[in-house]
């Protein structure tokens, strides 16, 4: 079978041209040959993936389906799912089976899709090269020596590789859209509160929110359908009247004004994805929108603030994990103190301990106000900017990072450069703001470059219109790593 959009593999499952088990079975074997390689799943459901399969052909046949009834996503491995591991790429949770649903897997359950199984992240979210995962880094299927992005990297990788047509990510920083860009497909990081975090492990809770991975920008319209919407369990979730992010996806472009800030242009962007993201703005032009000059004049204050709030909040809910209620613990301890520290100590990677010991200084007495505080102020300061150049433009665009993907290994002994990866894409989740990546051409190695489209709130549904009518003109997202 070759690659398919899940619309298109919708409207087969409709007119009964193939079975839910099936396709199932198909990509479920996609998986077996190719995870060894890419190493994008870190847990396989085959018997609740075909016992969900053969549920969803009943319900078909019967004219009972669900609107996404049949088809196959995988869940990032932060979402709790019920019956099936949910480690978060951590020894912490090795043996984590959750007695629950997080409310994105439920509410996707119940528009009929079937869960092929969990990918592999960054150990509880932290990173942007999906190598802190306790299991092994993810290789990037264009380029098996590169990194795929993070820390929804499993997911990204397993689109691109053809072994799911879509799945889930979180974004606390970039996470969704930044392995989206380095691997070639689309994904959108929603307005913050519009997908609940109930049972999405938390990372920085101001800060995560969940989404979807697909080859195009329709079919991340049809899975936010039913991953967004009000949620009482989480008390960031907003309560406002549902959208239909499919509704604008035909709307021309003929008026568009797209602010370009200059300062996602400037020093450090590499010249081969500088061109490319060029290439993708004459597009939008030949399809009737207008580029602007916009400036956010703080947005090298956007890492520093970042990596003191999210290590701060990280700090608070990890905090949890000790050894006592689940989770990992210590086999040899002396008393409770030690068996909090080695238990601790074991279960968790260098860059979780890394921020967990950023956090815990930046939120100690006398720092506080110096650095958690100063960093809440600059966020208002980011906002600020945003709501500026928003008044002069309908969306922004940019680049989603930097360079093309990196070596494996290139940045292990500089985390600080790691950090300086996700220049463009932190500053949205300060704000809040909702943004995608979509495929936007190849760099000099042909490897994939991601086209940053950012929105004002709850503006998701204008820049998949966007990102969709770049794709009906370009063929870049159907472009294919090579088997």
């Amino acid at each position: 079978m070759s690659l398919q959009t899940l619309k298109s593999l919708q409207a087969q499952l409709a007119s009964k041209k193939i079975s839910s088990r099936e396709l199932v079975t198909d990509y479920l074997a996609r998986i077996e040959a190719q995870n060894a390689a890419i190493n994008a799943f870190i847990t396989v459901d085959h018997a609740g993936a075909l016992a969900a399969a053969d549920a969803a052909d009943a319900a078909i046949a019967a004219g009972t389906a669900g609107p996404l009834a049949g088809l196959p996503i995988a869940h990032k491995d932060i979402f709790c799912t019920e019956g099936v591991l949910t480690t978060c790429g951590s020894k912490m949770l090795a043996n984590f089976v959750s007695p629950y649903d997080a409310h994105v897997v439920s509410q996707l359950k119940a528009a009929g899709v079937v869960s092929l199984g969990k990918t592999n992240c960054d150990e509880f979210a932290m990173g942007s090269t999906n190598e802190n995962s306790a299991y092994g880094a993810v290789k990037n299927p264009w380029n098996l020596t590169r990194v795929p992005g993070g820390s929804s990297g499993g997911s990204a990788a397993a689109v691109a590789a053809g072994m799911i047509p879509a799945a889930t990510g979180t974004d606390t920083g970039g996470s969704i859209r930044q392995p989206a860009g380095l691997c070639g497909v689309t994904g959108i990081k929603p307005t913050y509160g519009t997908v609940s975090r109930y049972g999405m492990v938390a990372y920085a809770s101001s800060l995560d929110q969940g989404g979807p991975m697909a080859h195009t920008a329709e079919d991340c319209a049809l899975l936010l359908n039913h991953m967004a919407g009000f949620d009482s369990r989480d008390s960031t979730s907003l309560e406002r009247a549902k959208d239909d992010y499919s509704a604008e996806l035909n709307q021309p472009l003929a008026g568009l004004k797209i602010g370009l800030p200059q300062e996602y242009f400037g020093e450090g962007l590499a010249a081969d994805v500088r061109a490319a993201i060029e290439n993708a703005l004459a597009e939008l032009r030949k399809l009737g929108a207008s580029t602007v000059e916009v400036s956010l004049p703080n947005t090298h204050l956007a890492i520093p603030a970042y990596y003191v709030i999210a290590p701060a909040e990280a700090s608070s809910n990890l905090s949890r994990f000790d050894g006592v209620r689940y989770g990992h613990r210590a086999s040899e301890y002396k008393d409770l103190a030690e068996m909090y520290a080695k238990s601790r100590s074991e279960g968790f990677g260098k860059e979780v301990q890394r921020r967990i010991l950023v956090g815990t200084y930046v939120l100690s007495h006398g720092y506080y106000d110096a650095y958690y505080i100063k960093a809440q102020q600059l966020r208002r300061l980011i906002a600020e900017d945003f709501k500026q150049a928003l008044s002069q433009c309908d969306i922004i665009a940019g680049p989603v990072a930097p360079t093309a993907a990196w070596g494996i290994g290139q940045m292990a002994d500089d985390p600080v450069q790691m950090y300086l990866a996700d220049i463009y894409t932190i500053a949205v989740n300060l704000a809040g703001l909702p943004a995608l990546s979509t495929p936007a051409g190849f760099s000099a190695e042909k490897l994939p470059v991601g086209l940053q489209l950012i929105g004002n709130y709850f503006g998701e549904a204008r820049l998949l219109n966007v990102a969709y009518q770049l794709q009906q003109a370009t063929d870049w997202h159907l472009q294919r790593p090579q088997a």
